[in-house]
C-alpha cells in the first residue's frame, strides 16, 4: 500500500522545530496500533539496513518506550521515549532521547519533544508529527544526523506494514 500523497517535511528555525505530514490510505485505528504496539513498530521505525528491537515498553502517560536501532553490523544506538499525553487514537506526546541500554539519558546529544497527531476521513488517515527542540543547536544536530533521510525511510516502511 502507497502513501496518498508525499510526505510535507519542513524545518522551521526559528520555532526550533520540524513538522512531517503524511496520509496512509488505512483506518486511523490500524495507523495507531502502528505507532503504538512494539510488535509492529519493530517491523517499521528503523529505516533500513537498520532495524527497531524494543527492549520494554509501557504505552501510558508517564510511561516508556526503550528502544535499540540496531544496524547492519549490530551497531547498537539506544533510545528512549517519555510519555506526557495521550489521547487514544487521536494524540500522543512524548519526549525522546538518546541514552544507554538502561534508558539513561546521553546529555551530549538532542533530545525532541514530539506531538503525533492522528485524523481520519474517508479511511484515510493524516498522522501530523511535530518535533520540538530546546535550541536551535539541537535542531541542526538532528537534521545533520540524517533524521529527515531517516524518518521518510521509516515512515515508507510504515506502508508496508499497513498493507
Amino acid at each position: 500500500m502507497k502513501s496518498i500523497h508525499k510526505t510535507d517535511f519542513d524545518i522551521d528555525r526559528k520555532n526550533n522545530t520540524i513538522q512531517v505530514k503524511r496520509m496512509f490510505q488505512a483506518p486511523a485505528k490500524h495507523v495507531w496500533a502502528a505507532w503504538t504496539n512494539p510488535e509492529l513498530l519493530d517491523q517499521w521505525w528503523a529505516p533500513k539496513p537498520y532495524r527497531t528491537e524494543t527492549k520494554s515498553m509501557e504505552f501510558r502517560k508517564g510511561g516508556t518506550w526503550l528502544y535499540a536501532m540496531v544496524g547492519p553490523n549490530d551497531e547498537t544506538h539506544w533510545c528512549k521515549a517519555t510519555y506526557t499525553a495521550i489521547d487514544p487514537e487521536t494524540r500522543f506526546s512524548h519526549s525522546d532521547a538518546f541514552c544507554d541500554e538502561f534508558g539513561k539519558a546521553n546529555n551530549e546529544k538532542p533530545i525532541s519533544h514530539w506531538t503525533t497527531r492522528f485524523s481520519e476521513r474517508d479511511g484515510v488517515t493524516t498522522v501530523e508529527v511535530t518535533l520540538k527542540h530546546d535550541r536551535l543547536e539541537d535542531l541542526e544536530t538532528l537534521i545533520e544526523m540524517g533524521f529527515r533521510e531517516g524518518f521518510l525511510a521509516a515512515l515508507g516502511n510504515l506502508d508496508e506494514v499497513l498493507a
